[in-house]
């Protein structure tokens, strides 16, 4: 079983991958800072890639696009409520997001998904995951746009048409061999910001007055 362990570069934040059956697989731990207590999130073995990837990248990413959205609620137009306080459930009832606490004081998030009575993935934010993570998550979790799948008989939970609609693809191999190579290259260039003042030389100043 793979275990993955990945530090970022300013020793801030602990990405951890554990496989476990009876845990959550996915951990990423960040240490307090001056505005913000010590936060994590974690994400069931089932959560589909795309949902961790969008909230990785939210945290990785220095400059968020115009537009994204910074309330986790905002993405979920159509969800139901479930509970007075922040209980939401998915148009298909597959999904349930809550959140602990009340509105003075609100709490940590739990997101589950299930199939029938079955759990397929949780993934839960701590009570001072910063807003905008948890909302890229969360419109990461109603993006129209299919996902893309190896073999669908083994990597969806489910093939009930109720829930999901499956169509095969023809993919050239090597569009999939380069995926990850762009993805890498996508996610350096935005890192990439020029400075915004002129380098200083790096030359001694001359010197105008000569003494003896």
């Amino acid at each position: 079983m793979p275990r993955v362990l990945l530090s970022s570069p300013d020793q801030k934040a602990l990405l951890r991958l554990e496989p476990d059956p009876d845990d959550q697989w996915w951990t990423l731990r960040h240490v307090a800072e001056p505005d913000r207590p010590a936060w994590y999130a974690s994400f069931g073995a089932r959560t589909p890639v795309e949902l961790i990837a969008a909230f990785i990248d939210a945290l990785t990413d220095p400059t968020a696009p115009a537009g994204t959205p910074t309330d986790p609620f905002e993405p979920l137009i159509g969800w139901s409520l479930t509970s007075p306080r922040n209980g939401l459930a998915s148009p298909d009832g597959t999904i349930h997001l809550h959140r602990l606490g009340s509105t003075e004081e609100p709490g940590a998030w739990f997101i589950t998904t299930t199939l029938g009575s079955t759990p397929v993935w949780q993934v839960r934010f701590a009570t001072h995951t910063p807003a905008r993570l948890v909302a890229a998550f969360t419109a990461a979790l109603v993006d129209p746009k299919p996902v893309h799948r190896t073999d669908s008989g083994r990597s969806l939970p489910t093939l009930d048409p109720n829930v999901i609609t499956c169509r095969p693809t023809n993919v050239l191999a090597v569009h999939v061999a380069g995926a990850l190579e762009d993805r890498v290259h996508s996610l350096a260039a935005r890192r990439a910001i020029p400075p915004t003042s002129p380098v200083a030389s790096q030359q001694p100043p001359a010197k105008h007055n000569r003494r003896r």
